[in-house]
């Protein structure tokens, strides 16, 4: 067998390794499905059998599940018989009369959890590193082995619909908590005796519900009590998803069915909706994006085929204020020393409080100790002297988007790099290229891009400039993945990939505004989209003020390029809430928003009439394809214009970096979504009707005659 070795420990104990040849991980495959049946088959057999330990001999128990044999999209007799044939292999293994022990000794997600689930002692590593979980709902599908079953029978309904729905991935002690871990052990090599010990002590076992007697915990659906908790569960998930996510309804349909058969029936049930989901367009989407693409980004195949880069040891922020605080945060976390300087002593203070309030949330949620807290300050060094920068190997500026200004502290930080040190920009408009100038060496210069809040945001847009070296690029790439961030990789331009299509939303939102419809409508637009804020809240967050400021810097460039920035609805809106009405913002107390101390948030009642209200009412799904067609059409362009270097890029940098939704799978797979033809009809329908900022670009109509699909 290729994924799994039979060996017998000592008499009447057999260990069931998983170990994948020629692969890092363990991943249940269908080959690891076979190989599992095979096994199971081997034990039922086995003379004299005492009991059985599952292990595994790679750094992880189980990363997880192959899901290329879904987004392939077997027909559904064929992965019904799939996953099937996998719940059967689990479920003779926990039925054969004999205690089986899963040892977990790193990740075990997915359909690795759900084997440990089919066991009847489950053992794990005491460390805080390792995940454990079933994060299957975030990629839009159900598990596949049975765990809804299982779970619903060890937990009860109310529980494990909390669980199952969040998709989250606890510590070894934190799932101890739960109870679906039972024991945790201080090192690696007591993982086997205990298991051993336990088997002995334990000679006959059954599953909680395949004893005598058996009740689902709290009670099956027609309990009074659990019916009207499940029959609530609708709504809550509605307002939790919009309706856009398939799967946790599902998930609750599964549960609310299954608690009333028996367990054979609950997983046909459990296998059904599974299949039903799988083969949706919202699970080929996420699992397209998030899973296939993400794997091509995280292998690095927008990284220069270079050595891997020497490490970074000491990081240099410039700039202690929003974005430069949690980018030393996130430094300093991955472990660096991190210098965080600015133009005085009390402004750098400032920034490391700010950093130790992000660190006081954590301890009193419990993610790190006070300790750990105080280890992680103590690598930051707040100062206004640039000579403490010296030997950095990493310098990075995250002072306000004006070009003097940068140019200036860059000067000013330069002499202090290490000599195989590189030098990086957090601007998120301005051309790196047009920056660069202000290095002595170019080819060290690269845009390292963070969005806001760092600490919370995962994605980091690394920008090219025109004389970056691929050195630099791979000592980028390699640091942002150091500091457990995604690495999307553009070419310059302005606005690069991220601002330059967020912004356009953005604008869209303020367009249906200037043309006198609802604010609540174009709110509610946006969210029912799937986007997480409507563009007027979200205009208000990134202050009017901002945008107004971006613009004019545009309009500044271009004109001395001897070009002008294309006008936009959304400007004199812009200038109308600034310049008239002295409301900037969230930052300034108004907006398009009232932010009434002590009290929610709420749409400036003078709104409808400073933009008055029309006759002519858009329906939601035409605003809603306005705000996304204006996101995927701009993806294209810059896509087309060399921008972007992959489809996979594009989908990934709009669903981290500003809440593209998820279930369409990012920008660009949007449009596969929607279907390429269709796409360019509806495209054309919107520019004849709303503006040429709609045009089709070449490129779409290119691949839609050769039947094309990004890819």
């Amino acid at each position: 067998m290729n994924t799994i070795e039979y060996k017998i420990l000592g008499p009447g104990i057999v260990n069931l390794v998983l170990n994948a040849k020629n692969q890092s991980k363990n991943i249940i495959t269908v080959s690891f499905i076979n190989d599992l049946q095979t096994s199971v088959d081997q034990l039922a057999s086995e003379k004299g059998l005492k009991g059985v330990i599952i292990s595994s001999d790679k750094a992880s128990f189980a990363d997880g599940i192959d899901f290329n044999f879904i987004i392939n999209k077997p027909s559904a007799e064929k992965l019904f018989t799939l996953t099937e044939k996998f719940k059967s292999s689990l479920r003779k293994l926990e039925t054969l009369g004999k205690p089986v022990v899963s040892v977990i000794s790193g990740h075990c997600l997915s359909g690795g959890f759900e084997m440990a689930l089919a066991s009847h002692y489950r053992i794990a590593l005491n460390d805080d590193k390792i995940k454990i979980g079933l994060p299957d709902i975030k990629l839009g599908i159900l598990p596949i082995g049975g765990a809804i079953t299982r779970i619903s029978r060890l937990m009860g309904l109310q529980s494990a619909f909390g669980y199952l729905t969040d998709g989250k991935t606890l510590s070894p002690s934190k799932t101890l908590e739960t109870g679906l871990i039972h024991k945790i052990v201080d090192n690696r090599e007591k993982l086997i005796p205990a298991a051993i010990e336990w088997i002995n002590t334990h000679p006959q076992v059954l599953q909680p519900y395949d004893e005598k007697g058996y009740r689902l915990p709290g009670g099956n659906i027609m309990h009074p009590k659990m019916a009207q908790i499940i029959t609530a569960a609708p709504a809550v998930l509605i307002k939790k998803t919009r309706g856009n996510y398939p799967a946790p309804a599902a998930v609750l349909s599964v549960l609310a069915e299954g608690s009333v058969t028996d367990l054979d029936a609950a997983f046909r049930i459990e296998s059904r909706y599974f299949v039903k989901i799988a083969r949706g367009n919202v699970a080929q989407n996420m699992l397209t994006t998030l899973w296939y693409q993400f794997n091509d980004l995280k292998k690095g195949n927008n990284r220069p085929e270079l050595p891997p880069s020497k490490p970074v040891r000491k990081v240099g922020v410039l700039g202690a204020g929003m974005m430069g605080h949690g980018i030393a945060y996130a430094a300093a976390r991955a472990g660096y020393q991190v210098v965080l300087k600015d133009v005085s002593m009390e402004m750098a203070v400032r920034g490391l409080k700010k950093i130790e309030a992000i660190l006081n949330k954590m301890v009193e949620k419990g993610r790190i100790t006070p300790e750990k807290k105080q280890q992680l300050l103590k690598r930051i060094n707040p100062t206004d002297n640039p000579k403490d920068l010296q030997g950095s190997d990493l310098i990075i500026e995250a002072v306000f988007e004006n070009r003097d200004l940068k140019a200036k502290v860059t000067q000013e930080a330069e002499p202090f790099l290490s000599e195989r040190g590189i030098f990086a920009s957090n601007t998120s408009t301005l051309p790196i290229s047009s920056l660069a100038p202000s290095l002595s060496r170019e080819d060290k210069f690269i845009g390292l891009h963070f969005f806001s809040p760092v600490h919370k945001m995962q994605l980091v847009e690394i920008i090219k400039g025109k004389n970056t070296s691929e050195e630099t690029l791979a000592q980028a790439f390699d640091y942002v993945l150091s500091i457990k961030k995604i690495p999307i990789v553009v070419n310059d331009s302005r606005g690069f990939y991220t601002s330059r299509v967020f912004s356009t939303y953005v604008e869209e939102g303020l367009a249906l505004l200037s043309e006198g419809q609802n604010p609540q409508c174009i709110e509610s637009a946006g969210l029912a989209a799937g986007m997480p804020v409507g563009p007027l809240a979200l205009t208000d967050e990134i202050t009017l003020t901002l945008v107004e400021h971006i613009n004019k810097q545009t309009e500044a460039d271009l004109k001395a390029q001897g070009k002008t920035r294309p006008s936009h609805p959304a400007d004199a809106v812009i200038e109308k809430m600034i310049h008239e009405f002295n409301r900037k913002g969230r930052s300034s107390g108004a907006g398009f928003y009232d932010y009434p101390s002590g009290e929610p948030k709420h749409l400036w009642e003078r709104l409808p009439k400073i933009f008055p209200l029309k006759e002519t009412v858009l329906k939601q799904d035409e605003m809603i394809e306005r705000l996304m067609f204006i996101q995927a059409i701009e993806s294209v362009r810059c896509l087309e214009e060399g921008v972007l270097t992959s489809v996979g890029d594009a989908n990934i940098g709009s669903i981290f970096g500003w809440g593209f939704p998820a279930f369409k799978g990012g920008t660009l797979q949007f449009i596969n979504d929607y279907g390429l033809a269709r796409f360019v009809e509806k495209a054309k329908y919107l520019k004849n009707k709303f503006g040429k900022r709609f045009s089709v670009p070449p490129l779409l109509f290119e691949m839609t005659a050769l039947e094309k699909t990004f890819r």
